[in-house]
């Protein structure tokens, strides 16, 4: 059972997002909350497999309490998807450095939803759809904005020593957004070869998933922006 807190101050939307969610034999949600600290609160309580988080709550926001809960080392399996009203919001850069695993607009359809939820969950980020290629884009553009000291990444430094020439290959290709699929039809090879490769990076750069796998790639230069 994928267990699920919802984290955003409108009632609304928490509403709407659990009854979907209801209506799945795989998927229940464990809490509701409305503040960034009461996020927190749940995540330690509760132990979700994902959290949906809004960017903007009182009382803490949702960027320093993604903050908090992927830098505990005792929630680490916990997945912080943001939950964002439009998608190019900024703060959705600063939030894949904090470690998010991506991000849902909130009138996103149903199904995506459910999907986004199981893909999280099972360890993927949310990092497909060409909306998202385009936050990539710009967040790689955002010189002045990241630095070696970024919170939520470790360093890996100098990645040349670290990582073998198919690794450092696929972390650019994760960088530029494509799926395991997607380099598996570039290469010729099996989904299995690719999330091999994909796994020895990620442990290799001590990376939560997939979206600080991105983050590292542009950090140190091994991606390039995908063409506009």
């Amino acid at each position: 059972m994928i267990r699920v807190v919802i984290a955003d101050d409108q009632a609304l939307v928490r509403s709407g997002f659990a009854a979907l969610i209801g209506l799945e034999d795989d998927i229940e949600v464990v809490a509701e909350v409305t503040t960034g600290l009461e996020a927190i609160a749940a995540a330690r309580e509760h132990r979700p497999d994902v959290l949906l988080m809004d960017i903007r709550m009182p009382d803490l926001d949702g960027l320093e309490a993604t903050r908090q809960i992927t830098t505990d080392p005792d929630l680490g399996g916990v997945h912080v998807v943001m939950l964002t009203t439009f998608d190019l919001d900024e703060y959705v850069f600063q939030a894949l450095r904090f470690g998010a695993s991506g991000f849902l607009v909130k009138h996103t359809d149903p199904d995506e939803l459910i999907r986004a939820v199981r893909v999280v969950a099972g360890g993927e980020a949310l990092l497909s759809p060409t909306v998202t290629r385009r936050l990539i884009a710009r967040f790689a553009t955002a010189e002045s904005d990241i630095g070696p000291d970024s919170p939520g990444v470790r360093q890996a430094s100098p990645l040349a020593g670290l990582l073998t020439e198919r690794e450092r290959e696929v972390v650019g290709l994760v960088g530029q957004g494509l799926s395991n699929d997607e380099i598996a039809g570039k290469w010729f090879v099996s989904q299995a070869t690719v999330r091999t490769h994909v796994s020895r990076a990620m442990t290799k750069l001590h990376a939560r998933d997939r979206a600080q796998l991105v983050v590292i790639a542009y950090q140190h230069g091994l991606a390039e922006p995908p063409a506009p």
